[in-house]
C-alpha cells in the first residue's frame, strides 16, 4: 500500500481531505494552430482549474505508417481514420512545449504532459515537468512507467480498459517514485455513456491500492464528473475545447470554456458539502425555531380548567413543549391562569 497522506504536486496536496485537483486536457484541440493551444491555457486558467496538459508524441513514436487492416480504426468516434494519420493530426507539435509551458506559468497552471516513449520523457525533462501522466492505453507499458518513476515525481496513471492484474503490474512499476502517484478511473470510450461508467470503482481502487484516485471523464457534460466527487475522486481530468463547433479529434466530448469553469465550481462545491458525517446532532436553535412546531396556548384557560385540544395545540414557532407530549397534557388541569400565545411547559399544569 501507498500512503495518500503526502501526495502532492509542485506542493499542492492532493487526495480525499483536499478540494479535488482539476486537469484541463488540451489533447489535439488545438487544430494544429499554437495560437489556439494558448488560448485553451488561458481558458484553463480562466475556468480556475489546477492543472493544464498536454500529450506529447509524433505520429512515428506512437505508430508506424502501415497500410494494413489492424491499423485502422472500426467503429467510434474515429471510424475508418488510419492510425498514423490521426495521430499526426492530433499531437502537439513538440516546438510548441515550451511556450505552452511558459504560458501555463505565467498563468499560475500546472503544466505537464503524458509522454508515450522515452524521448518524449527526455524532452519533457528539459522543460522540468512537475509530473507525468501515464495515459490508459500505456499503462500495459511497464518498461515506460518504470522510465518516468525513476524521476521521483508525482505520476497520475489513467486506469482504462486494463484489468485488476494489469493495473497491479502498472502500481508496482510506478512504486518506485519517491513522489507517489494516483489512479484514475476511466472509461476509454469517446465518448463514454454514464450508464457504463460504474463510479463505484473509485472506492474498490482506493480500497485495493491505497492512492489517491481520480476520474478521467470521457461523458457528455459535468454531471459525472461532479457525481464521482462523492465517490471519493479527488482528481478530475476533462478535455477542453474553445469551442465544440470547431471540430477536432476530441472537440465532441470536450467541455467549451464556460462549461468547464462551471464544472471546476460545481467539482469543489461538491467536495465541500461532503464533510464527515453529522452524528452530534444539535437540534433546531436561534432563528430556525420560529419555523418548527411545539405546544402553545391558544386560548385563555383559568386555573384547574382542564386542558383540551381546543385549548393547546401544536403551531409554530418552536419554543414551547415538543409536540409528543401533548397528549401527557391534555386532560389535565391548569396550574395557573394560561394566556393565549403563551409556550407551553411543564409548569402549566398540576401533575
Amino acid at each position: 500500500m501507498t500512503s495518500t497522506a503526502n501526495y502532492a504536486i509542485n506542493g499542492r496536496p492532493i487526495g480525499p481531505d483536499h478540494s479535488p485537483y482539476i486537469i484541463a486536457e488540451l489533447s489535439g484541440n488545438h487544430n494544429g494552430d499554437l495560437n489556439r493551444a494558448l488560448a485553451l491555457v488561458d481558458a484553463a486558467a480562466d475556468s480556475g482549474a489546477d492543472a493544464v496538459k498536454l500529450q506529447t508524441y509524433t505520429a512515428d513514436t506512437i505508430t508506424i505508417d502501415v497500410d494494413r487492416p489492424e491499423f485502422r480504426i472500426n467503429g467510434g468516434t474515429w471510424d475508418g481514420r488510419h492510425l498514423h494519420e490521426l495521430y499526426q493530426e492530433a499531437s502537439t507539435p513538440w516546438d510548441w512545449h515550451e511556450a505552452l509551458f511558459k504560458r501555463a506559468e505565467e498563468r499560475g497552471l500546472h503544466c505537464f504532459s503524458s509522454p508515450f516513449d522515452p524521448t518524449a520523457v527526455d524532452f519533457l525533462e528539459t522543460l522540468h515537468a512537475p509530473a507525468y501522466k501515464i495515459a490508459s492505453f500505456e499503462l500495459v507499458d511497464t518498461p515506460l512507467i518504470r522510465r518516468v518513476a525513476a524521476l521521483n515525481k508525482p505520476m497520475i496513471m489513467s486506469t482504462g480498459i486494463a484489468n485488476l492484474a494489469e493495473i497491479e503490474d502498472a502500481c508496482a512499476a510506478a512504486r518506485g517514485t519517491a513522489a507517489g502517484f494516483a489512479l484514475l478511473h476511466c472509461i476509454s470510450a469517446y465518448p463514454a455513456k454514464p450508464e457504463d461508467m460504474r463510479l463505484g470503482t473509485i472506492q474498490m481502487l482506493a480500497q485495493t491500492f491505497g492512492v489517491p484516485i481520480g476520474l478521467s471523464d470521457h461523458t457528455l457534460g459535468s454531471a459525472v464528473a461532479v457525481a464521482s466527487i462523492a465517490r471519493g475522486a479527488c482528481i478530475i481530468e476533462k478535455h477542453i475545447t474553445l469551442a465544440r463547433a470547431d471540430g477536432g479529434p476530441d472537440a465532441g466530448f470536450s467541455l467549451e470554456p464556460d462549461e468547464f469553469k462551471q464544472l471546476v465550481e460545481d467539482c469543489r462545491m461538491a467536495h465541500a458539502a461532503l464533510g464527515p458525517a453529522q452524528t452530534n446532532r444539535e437540534g433546531v436553535g436561534g432563528s430556525n425555531a420560529q419555523f418548527r412546531r411545539s405546544l402553545y396556548v391558544v386560548a385563555d384557560v383559568k386555573a384547574g380548567e382542564i386542558l383540551t385540544e381546543e385549548k393547546v395545540r401544536s403551531i409554530r414557532p418552536g419554543n414551547g413543549l415538543a409536540p409528543k407530549h401533548l397528549d401527557d397534557i391534555l386532560g389535565k388541569p391548569a396550574a395557573r391562569d394560561l394566556e393565549r400565545g403563551e409556550p407551553f411547559d411543564w409548569g402549566m399544569i398540576t401533575q
